[in-house]
């Protein structure tokens, strides 16, 4: 069916999950009538959509069953539409058949993952296809990584306009953050963890700072994250290790290499928690840099996974509506131009950065 008779513009799957629940709230409070986008949702549950389509005020939304592990059942969902957007995770065991299924009808797809290994398998499954079929696949699609990329593209198009030149390294730093964690963020967590105890070569990757570049383009000046409480001299600012930098360095530094390297191949970027100055930003930032440290030596099945597991949300819970809307975040991006001269500039929300 071609892309442009198809009957829907976008259909979300995962609907009536927790995050997917609040996607389907932003599309009908964005778009008043059906006739502006022709969406509809999509899960294994017919009771659990249809009370969501009630609780968000969608009884006119369209509901399509379809099971992220059965093929046939996808495959007659993307054929349906121009865009499939998938809030099911984790992505590593429910999205590849949704992505090999879009790239095979030319349906392009966006999701809210930040799982670098199953990116990384899908980038060198798809895109070569993907190219060729002119179908867009856009991952991270989320508070990771969209303040990130967008952050420096706009950083970077501030410096050309103002000084004829891009910054030949930009550093993100988080000035402030109110949020809380999903259910279904935890068990992605979680399971890239198991994944990574089955295959030790996904250690490898999660601390390759290109690890999602293109093949043959996965070398540059980052050697590695940052792991420890440092000083940071441009920012005049003590900084600890950000647990989204994993990803969101690896998506901007993707990004630049598909582009060609715009900024040139000695392009640095970096991002931290900035934590402030003198005695007490010191003690903050080795206090927040802790926790990170811990949680990057634990195992599945150790203590402190099976603790994060008693306490932590469950798949389907997350933040209240309260929480959200009380939540906030601030991302302050310093960059650095070819004659040393610097320029800033500030992405920032005033809701929850994952839920809001």
């Amino acid at each position: 069916m071609n892309a442009a008779s198809r009957p829907f513009d976008l259909i979300l799957l995962g609907a009536s999950g927790f995050t997917g629940k609040l996607v389907a709230e932003y599309l009908i409070k964005q778009y008043s009538t059906y006739e502006d986008l022709r969406w509809a949702m999509a899960g294994r549950n017919r009771e659990k959509l249809i009370r969501t389509q009630r609780e968000i005020g969608g009884e006119h939304i369209p509901i399509i069953l379809a099971d992220s592990v059965d093929q046939d059942s996808i495959d007659t969902l993307t054929a349906q539409t121009r865009v499939l957007c998938s809030t099911v995770g984790p992505y590593a065991k429910y999205g590849s058949i949704t992505v090999a299924s879009c790239v095979a009808n030319g349906t392009h797809y966006c999701d809210l993952t930040g799982e670098v290994p199953w990116i990384r398998r899908m980038i060198d499954l798809h895109h070569t296809s993907a190219i060729q079929k002119e179908v867009r696949i856009v991952h991270c699609c989320g508070y990771d990584s969209i303040p990130s990329e967008l952050g420096v593209h706009y950083l970077q198009q501030k410096a050309l306009q103002d000084h004829g030149k891009h910054c030949t390294q930009v550093k993100t730093g988080i000035k402030a953050s109110k949020g809380g964690l999903s259910g279904g963020t935890i068990a992605s967590m979680t399971h890239m963890l198991e994944e990574a105890e089955r295959d030790k070569s996904i250690y490898g990757l999660l601390f390759n700072t290109y690890g999602l570049n293109p093949r043959g383009m996965q070398e540059g000046p980052d050697q590695t994250d940052l792991r420890k409480a440092m000083y940071d001299h441009d920012f005049k600012s003590w900084k600890s290790p950000f647990i989204m930098a994993a990803i969101n360095t690896r998506i901007v530094r993707r990004g630049h290499a598909l582009l060609d390297h715009p900024f040139g191949r000695d392009f640095r970027y970096d991002e931290f928690v900035l934590t402030g100055d003198g005695v007490s930003g010191r003690l903050k930032a080795y206090v927040t840099a802790l926790p990170m440290s811990v949680l990057a030596r634990a195992k599945p099945g150790s203590v402190l996974m099976k603790l994060l597991g008693r306490f932590a949300p469950k798949p389907g819970e997350g933040p209240s509506r309260t929480a959200r809307e009380n939540g906030y975040w601030v991302f302050e991006l310093l960059g650095t131009l070819p004659n040393g001269d610097q320029i800033k500039a500030r992405v920032k929300g005033d809701m929850d950065p994952g839920y809001g």
